[in-house]
């Protein structure tokens, strides 16, 4: 694998609770926990997949999948939402890189094998 992954959230137990199961999946895993270093994390880092939070500190989730879609260097850059707000899906629905939506609390397992077939090379 070796696929790298961006963890945007600002909770640090839920960030470990992603990033252990998926660094031990294979995946190098970065934590980015302000909306508004999102932007340069992503460019600097360049993730195959993004895990985003919806409610950060700095811009909310939804502005920045938007931001990302609109950019060409970015636009194809697969986008797993992670919010408590299950109300939030029908929204994030409305872009197509948004490859599936997890509510917390997750299922780590569930997480992983999401994170694994938003990374399968599309047809």
């Amino acid at each position: 694998m070796g696929e790298k992954i961006l963890v945007v959230d600002d909770d640090p137990e839920i960030q470990l609770a992603m990033q252990g199961p998926l660094e031990a999946a294979g995946y190098t895993v970065r934590l980015c926990d302000h909306g508004r270093d999102v932007p340069a994390a992503v460019a600097e880092f360049k993730p195959d997949l993004l895990l985003l939070d919806v409610m950060l500190p700095g811009a909310d989730g939804f502005s920045l999948a938007m931001s990302l879609s609109e950019n060409e260097a970015t636009a194809r850059l697969p986008i797993i939402v992670v919010s408590g707000l299950d109300t939030s899906e029908a929204l994030f629905r409305t872009l197509p890189q948004v490859a599936a939506f997890v509510t917390k609390p997750f299922d780590t397992v569930s997480l992983v094998e999401k994170v694994r077939k938003a990374l399968l090379p599309k047809t």
